[in-house]
């Protein structure tokens, strides 16, 4: 799940970097299919911080 959670984080990164028109044609066909994230980076980075708590919590020994 710690995965999961990086590679949301790394999305997030990214969504954001192409809302921005930082990354260049690899931006805009990301936000061209995934518009609500390009609104609004933080809901992936959200579930980022979720999965990582849920990792957390499965992970106690």
């Amino acid at each position: 799940m710690f995965f999961v959670a990086t590679v949301l984080a790394i999305l997030s990164g990214l969504f954001y970097a192409a809302s921005h028109h930082e990354i260049g044609l690899l931006g805009v066909t990301m936000c061209q299919y995934g518009s609500p994230f390009c609104d609004n980076p933080l809901l992936v980075l959200t579930g980022a911080g979720l999965a990582a708590c849920w990792g957390a919590f499965v992970s106690v020994r």
